[in-house]
């Protein structure tokens, strides 16, 4: 399995990053290899993706979800087998660390060797480039679910 880490600062409270970070639907705005996102209930997504030019399907089941803190996941149907973790950390009133655990298996010779040489946090760490610079420039979440998981 590939790990990736990667942690940016965004300058809105800890309650909007978390809030724009339960709309996945709104993550093809800023996650560049997802082409779609639908909710299927309040647990569980099904995934487009486009990765190195290959398109796939997962469905993926939320884990644990608590408030402005965290949302954790892995996929539960489809080819790709990955688990992932979102942490929010207050750090002022208007200022947020939003950290991105991402444990993936690369597929073939062409995803080891991406993995390998870090092409896949290059791509992490620009998407969240992305969504720092969306959810700035919005000021508020598109939306929110502030449910609580706990499988």
């Amino acid at each position: 399995m590939a790990r990736i880490i990667e942690t940016i600062d965004v300058d809105v409270p800890v309650s909007v990053a978390y809030n724009q970070w339960t709309q996945f639907e709104s993550f093809p705005h800023f996650l560049s290899f997802v082409e779609s996102v639908t909710q299927l209930d309040d647990g569980t997504t099904h995934w487009k993706v486009k990765i190195g030019g290959a398109e796939r399907e997962f469905t993926a089941k939320i884990t644990e979800q608590h408030p402005d803190e965290r949302v954790a996941w892995n996929s539960v149907q489809g080819k790709d087998e990955h688990a992932g973790v979102v942490t929010f950390h207050k750090l002022s009133e208007n200022e947020t660390r939003v950290t991105v655990q991402l444990d993936w298996k690369p597929e073939g010779f062409v995803e080891s060797v991406g993995a390998a040489v870090g092409i896949d946090d290059h791509a992490v760490k620009k998407d969240l480039t992305r969504f720092k610079e969306f959810i700035e420039s919005r000021g508020t979440e598109t939306g929110a679910w502030r449910g609580d998981i706990e499988n």
